[in-house]
């Protein structure tokens, strides 16, 4: 069985940092697409970054260009999101996505098979 399990989130206050992390189990994703998605309540899911499985090459939603950093580790199934700067914009539940045939990074949710439950970052002072 898939698992993609969240871990990371929390509350910090504006300029702050957070690191998120998705820990995937039940197979291997390392040479496929992953994803991070953001969704406050009461509005769609939005796509936050992206890594692609062939290299290192990532996309970024504009409003998060120069403040987050998507990663994953050696073996690819562990993905991180380095959060600097944040804005309370940034506030919302983060889910980790994976995709099971997608070699090249997508910011369309739609792309993506495996989610997580997601996890709470809260950006407030």
């Amino acid at each position: 069985q898939v698992q993609l399990v969240e871990t990371g989130g929390g509350l910090v206050q504006p300029g702050g940092s957070l690191r998120l992390s998705c820990a995937a189990s039940g197979r291997t994703f390392s040479s496929y697409a992953m994803g991070w998605f953001r969704q406050v309540p009461g509005k769609e899911r939005v796509f936050v970054a992206a890594i692609s499985g062939i290299g290192t090459s990532t996309l970024y939603a504009d409003s998060v260009k120069g403040r987050f950093t998507v990663s994953r580790d050696k073996a690819g199934n562990t993905l991180y999101l380095q959060m600097n700067s944040l804005k309370p914009e940034d506030t919302g539940v983060y889910y980790c996505a994976a995709s099971s045939k997608l070699r090249w990074y997508s910011n369309n949710d739609g792309a993506y098979d495996y989610w997580g439950q997601g996890t709470q970052v809260t950006v407030s002072s």
